[in-house]
């Protein structure tokens, strides 16, 4: 994996109009953006669309990259607006998913149940939560991406495990 310098490197780079130089950048980083998009969206479909969206508004605006270090959280924030998007559209159908994701049974599946405690959170609850559980990144990474303190992002996540352990025992 390259370092944040060559990362960064590669995003100024990008910056001033190398296309090699954006697709070594979409290389280092698609992992991480679909795995975030499908534990946001829970549809695998449904997140290589987000992610190739956000790779294509990113091309588009990548000049505007005030700083090339950047470069990870400003993808992510591009990232998480469009995850943000397409759950708000979920929620128009939601009834229709609630049937989907019952077994022949009437039961709920473990994916139903997990997605249904983690509805119980903020939509910001359940990204410092995905990021942090599910993409890896530490208080200070989920800060850059969220625009947030790295204080802030602790505290959100405490008190989103807390409540995820309160509706558990509920």
């Amino acid at each position: 994996m390259k370092t944040t310098d060559e990362m960064a490197a590669l995003a100024e780079r990008a910056r001033t109009g190398d296309p090699e130089a954006f697709a070594a950048l979409y290389a280092l980083i698609y992992k991480d953006l679909y795995r975030y998009a499908y534990y946001m969206l829970g549809q695998k479909e449904d997140a290589e669309d987000v992610v190739s969206e956000t790779i294509m508004a990113a091309y588009a605006q990548i000049a505007s990259l005030r700083s090339a270090e950047a470069f990870r959280g400003w993808i992510f924030r591009i990232l998480s607006n469009k995850c943000r998007s397409q759950r708000a559209a979920y929620l128009v159908k939601n009834s229709e998913l609630d049937e989907e994701m019952q077994d022949p049974d009437g039961d709920f599946t473990e994916e139903s149940l997990l997605r249904t405690c983690m509805d119980q959170l903020t939509g910001e609850e359940r990204e410092i939560i995905y990021l942090h559980v599910f993409g890896g990144y530490k208080s200070h990474e989920i800060g850059l991406i969220l625009n947030m303190n790295p204080a802030t992002v602790r505290s959100k996540e405490h008190r989103a495990l807390e409540r995820l352990r309160n509706t558990q025992k509920a």
